[in-house]
């Protein structure tokens, strides 16, 4: 005799699968990014479009220096080994100019 519910099996399309972090973007209380910010060259900018995101969001649940900072990690985690040595580089600047700016350094 079996204690609790069934256990359920994963049946979900690989496709839904391979796109878990599109869905987490869209879905979830992340903040509405201006588009494009990751890609932008300067660390100062892309800290400061982060801030400014984090600073208007009515979607977040934590503070804006922490929001901020997530998706920022949540980008540079996602991208993976895909994500260019100098764009990496770049985007870990960009983690330092957040703190600076939110005064947190």
């Amino acid at each position: 005799m079996s204690h609790g519910a069934p256990k359920k099996t994963a049946t979900r399309k690989k496709a839904t699968t391979k796109r878990w972090s599109q869905r987490v973007t869209q879905e979830s209380d992340a903040l509405d990014l201006k588009r494009g910010v990751f890609t932008l060259r300067d660390p100062k900018r892309i800290a400061a479009s982060l801030k400014r995101s984090a600073e208007r969001s009515s979607r977040r649940k934590a503070g804006a220096y922490r929001s901020a900072l997530s998706m920022l990690t949540f980008y540079i985690n996602r991208a993976g080994k895909t994500l260019p040595k100098t764009q990496r580089e770049r985007l870990e600047r960009a983690k330092s100019e957040l703190k600076r700016q939110f005064g947190r350094e």
